[in-house]
C-alpha cells in the first residue's frame, strides 16, 4: 500500500488548494481530477494502491471541500481548467498524465485540447460527451437553481444512485458524502451550470494528445454511445469496457484502473521539467 500524504498548494492570492499525493517520486506524474462537489478523496481508493511507477496527485478544485472560495466564484469547467494549469505550474510538472473521472472528465478533456505540450497522455474515466442532452438535464438545472445552505444530504446522495455500494463500502461512501456536503451552495449551484452550459463536444474535438477512455457496462449515468462519440472525435483513442462495473470504476475496480493506467502511462514520454518552489 502507498502512503497518501495531504498538502496545499498556493495557486493565487485568496485561492489555495489541498491536494493528495501518493506513489514514490521517481514514478511517472499522474494527476487526477474529481467530478461535481467531489475532493480528492473520491481517488483515495486509487492513491492508497498506486505504484513505484506512478507518481499520484489529486487536488480539490476551487469551492470544492476545503479549498478556497474566492471572491467572484469561477466555477465552471474552464476556469477549472485554468487552475488545473497552475496546479501543475506551482508543483514544477512539465508533462503529466491527467486523468479525469467521471463530470471530471470535462475540465481534463479541456486542459488537454489547449496544452497539449503539458499532457503525455489523457485516461477519461466514465467520461460523457455531452451533459445538457442527458434526461436528467433539466431536472439537474433546476434543482441546482434552488439549492441553499445548507445542502440537503438527500440532494447529495442522488449522486450516488446507480453506484453498486456493495463494491466500495459504506464507511467510503460516508466519508464521500462528508466532503460533498462541505461545499457550499453556491458551488453545487455554478459547477451545475457551467457543466450543462459547457460545449463538451467543441472541448473533445480540440484533444490530439494519446487517449484511453475507462468505460464499465453497468453505468446508470453514461450510456455506451457517448464513448463511441468521444472514439469519433478524438483521434487515436481507444475504449476498455469494464464488464459489470458502474459509473466509477476508480471505486468500485481501483486495482483494474491501476492497471490499466500504469500500463498506459508507461508507454508516454513524461519529464520533470522544473522542481516546485
Amino acid at each position: 500500500m502507498s502512503t497518501v500524504a495531504v498538502h496545499t498548494v498556493k495557486l493565487s492570492e485568496g485561492l489555495s488548494l489541498p491536494y493528495a499525493e501518493a506513489g514514490y517520486p521517481g514514478g511517472v506524474p499522474v494527476v487526477l481530477v474529481h467530478s461535481y462537489a467531489d475532493t480528492w478523496w473520491t481517488f483515495e481508493p486509487m492513491l492508497r494502491r498506486f505504484p513505484s511507477a506512478l507518481h499520484g496527485y489529486a487536488p480539490s478544485q476551487r469551492g470544492h471541500g476545503d479549498a478556497d472560495r474566492p471572491p467572484g466564484g469561477g466555477y465552471a469547467p474552464h476556469d477549472l481548467a485554468e487552475d488545473l494549469v497552475l496546479f501543475l505550474d506551482r508543483l514544477g510538472l512539465d508533462r503529466v498524465v491527467l486523468v479525469g473521472g467521471s463530470s471530471g472528465c470535462v475540465q481534463a478533456g479541456i486542459v488537454a485540447g489547449r496544452y497539449p505540450d503539458r499532457i503525455a497522455g489523457l485516461v477519461l474515466l466514465g467520461s460523457p460527451a455531452s451533459l445538457a442532452d442527458k434526461p436528467f438535464a433539466e431536472e439537474f438545472r433546476e434543482a441546482a437553481a434552488r439549492l441553499t445552505d445548507p445542502v440537503d444530504r438527500a440532494y447529495a446522495e442522488r449522486f450516488l444512485a446507480g453506484v453498486p455500494v456493495e463494491k466500495v463500502g459504506r464507511g467510503f461512501i460516508e466519508t464521500v458524502l462528508s466532503e460533498s456536503l462541505k461545499t457550499p451552495a453556491e458551488v453545487w449551484r455554478e459547477a451545475m451550470l457551467g457543466l450543462l452550459d459547457t460545449d463538451v463536444d467543441a472541448a473533445l474535438a480540440g484533444i490530439l494528445v494519446p487517449t484511453l477512455l475507462i468505460w464499465g457496462d453497468r453505468d446508470a449515468f453514461v450510456p455506451r454511445a457517448d464513448q463511441e462519440r468521444i472514439l469519433s472525435r478524438v483521434f487515436g483513442s481507444r475504449l476498455l469496457v469494464y464488464e459489470g462495473v458502474g459509473h466509477v470504476p476508480y471505486w468500485e475496480a481501483p486495482d483494474r484502473v491501476l492497471r490499466d493506467l500504469t500500463a498506459f502511462a508507461a508507454s508516454r514520454p513524461v519529464v520533470r521539467a522544473f522542481e516546485r518552489d
